[in-house]
């Protein structure tokens, strides 16, 4: 049995490139199935099981992270016609890394992973269309990555710093770990987390030892 549902809001989004009647029988079966949040509803958490994508309709979506502070960083956001979960619903490792959230009231339509298989399997322009999805995806990911790592391992450096200052009412900061764990709660080696320090003490903005970092210019904290 089929039904009239239009069509026409899908045009932009990678379902338009699906037959009119056959997305009109799949949303009418259910196999495509529309979802709202409220603003900064939580969509998915951190280490939850990616089994679905969602085509984001209308709103705005962010993937956060908590911060070394313990703020909450976004990393990216995604709008009308991007889907969330396409490089990880086929993937090994399908847990999402982050924290999904609607910084808005969000409409999205979720696809499982069967329907998925499906569609990419029965259709080739569908295919077509979500490898250059995901495509386009690990290059965004990757360029953002390359641009931001170099100044990142700083700023979290600064970030931490200032933080403990405050924390400590000193600048001379002890550290309550060791640097192989400071580098793993920044997300880079340890290799590259000393090399930073090296510079910045080159640098003269500090000093720092094996169990302690001082900081000598006090205008770098935030």
């Amino acid at each position: 049995m089929t039904t009239n549902h239009s069509t026409t809001e899908y045009e932009n989004t990678i379902l338009g490139v699906l037959p009119p009647m056959l997305l009109s029988d799949y949303l009418y079966n259910n196999k495509f199935l529309k979802k709202s949040y409220d603003k900064n509803e939580i969509i998915h958490i951190e280490g939850e099981e990616c089994t679905q994508i969602e085509i984001i309709m209308q709103g705005e979506i962010a993937i956060e992270r908590i911060g070394i502070s313990g703020d909450l960083m976004t990393v990216n956001h995604f709008g009308n016609g991007d889907i969330i979960g396409a490089n990880l619903i086929f993937s090994s490792t399908d847990c999402y890394p982050m924290t999904i959230t609607a910084k808005k009231q969000t409409e999205v339509i979720t696809v499982q992973k069967d329907v998925l298989f499906e569609l990419c399997n029965s259709y080739p322009t569908f295919l077509m269309q979500f490898i250059k999805i995901i495509s386009d995806l690990s290059v965004l990911i990757g360029t953002k990555m390359k641009n931001r790592i170099s100044r990142t391992i700083r700023q979290s450096i600064i970030t931490y710093l200032s933080k403990q200052s405050m924390l400590q009412n000193s600048y001379n900061i002890k550290l309550a770990m060791s640097k192989k764990s400071l580098a793993e709660m920044f997300g880079v080696s340890r290799t590259s987390l000393s090399r930073e320090l090296q510079k910045m003490s080159s640098e003269g903005l500090i000093a720092f030892d094996a169990k302690s970092i001082q900081i000598l210019n006090k205008d770098i904290l935030e």
